[in-house]
């Protein structure tokens, strides 16, 4: 059985390398949440030289928009969205020392290659498995952008948040080995 890695936040660009496609992990912390309208409104801060709102350095995104809470629990359903869209922004919060994005689906070469550059990771969380993962959410804060709702940018701190890691800071990425083994020829 493998084993499973402890991450706690803020995580360093030496803890990010160390890590493989295919480990599973468990995250405790705060992590943010943001998903692309977010995402467009933090690089248009950036492009008018503007200060943002949250600190991204050692930090990771949870590519979500939680729905409400039920009594007695801090987040409602909060699994993740399709991280294609956050694409055109990631280079650039990764360049401010974001070290990493936790979603589903596949990444743009250009968000590989600066994952590379500023040594980064890209965290899979379960798609289908929503209620699953807010058990692991233990509170949730509004940072910004409350106009946006659930996709306002959130602080959450989460105990022993289930991910895997789907791309490292070298580039290996399952969506691109692991299809290859199951082929049928």
């Amino acid at each position: 059985m493998e084993q499973v890695i402890r991450i706690k936040t803020p995580i360093t660009t030496e803890e990010v390398k160390k890590l493989r496609a295919k480990d599973s992990v468990l995250i405790t912390g705060e992590i943010y949440t943001g998903r692309d309208a977010a995402h467009k409104r933090l690089i248009e801060l950036l492009e008018s030289g503007k200060e943002l709102p949250v600190d991204l350095k050692g930090q990771l995104i949870y590519y979500v928009g939680p729905a409400p809470a039920k009594p007695g629990h801090a987040a409602g359903s909060a699994g993740p969205t399709t991280s294609y869209r956050m694409d055109p922004y990631a280079p650039a919060l990764l360049e401010l020392g974001l070290k990493g994005m936790i979603g589903k689906g596949t990444r743009s070469k250009e968000v590989i290659d600066a994952m590379k550059e500023y040594g980064a990771v890209y965290f899979g969380a379960i798609g289908g498995a929503a209620a699953l993962i807010s058990k692991s959410i233990k509170k949730v804060e509004t940072v910004c952008y409350e106009d946006l709702g659930a996709e306002a940018i959130h602080r959450f701190y989460v105990e022993d948040f289930p991910a895997i890691v789907v791309i490292d800071s070298e580039g290996n990425n399952l969506y691109e080995t692991e299809p290859k083994k199951y082929k049928i020829q």
